[in-house]
């Protein structure tokens, strides 16, 4: 596969925190439907896959707290942790992508355990913030909000995500 150059980094990195910002538009008119499909761990995970770990990160990071500043939404104790799942799913679907054999089925080994650990640390991080603001967040939190109520997105997020990046790495190779 040919290697992008760092400015085509740059510009795909623009690109996918522009699309994390406004995806959520389109599934923001129901607040339930929204928080289900996850939009913006689309393109954040997108940018792990195909501008690495460190873009797939800063990306992640920013994604949440811009939109936060921007529009109000996520509030500010959602778009915390969200913030560090975020980071977690771009870094390590760029982590993945780099030290694992390629092919197909290893594509959805990689975005599975992404998503594992980009909600291990989520759920983490909300036990923090939540906590100290005096709110608990325990295991069926965690479940919860990491597993059950996101059934929608995860589904999702393992039908569309594997398409788009052997989609776009064919193209690169070409």
């Amino acid at each position: 596969m040919k290697s992008t150059s760092p400015i085509k980094k740059i510009a795909l990195s623009g690109m996918f925190l522009a699309l994390a910002l406004v995806l959520p538009f389109f599934t923001g008119q129901i607040p339930q439907i929204g928080a289900m499909l996850a939009p913006m761990h689309i393109p954040v995970l997108l940018c792990g896959f195909l501008c690495g770990p460190i873009w797939g990160a800063v990306v992640g990071i920013v994604a949440p707290l811009l939109r936060h500043l921007l529009f109000s939404m996520p509030p500010l104790m959602t778009a915390i942790p969200m913030a560090f799942e975020l980071a977690a799913y771009g870094a390590l679907s760029g982590i993945f992508d780099r030290i694992m054999p390629k092919g197909t089925l290893f594509l959805y080994l990689k975005l599975i355990l992404a998503m594992l650990g980009g909600r291990a640390v989520w759920g983490i991080a909300a036990a923090v913030v939540y906590g100290a603001a005096g709110n608990p967040f325990g295991l069926q939190a965690f479940i919860a909000g990491a597993f059950i109520n996101a059934l929608p997105g995860i589904a999702l997020h393992i039908i569309l995500l594997p398409l788009i990046v052997m989609a776009v790495k064919k193209y690169r190779q070409n």
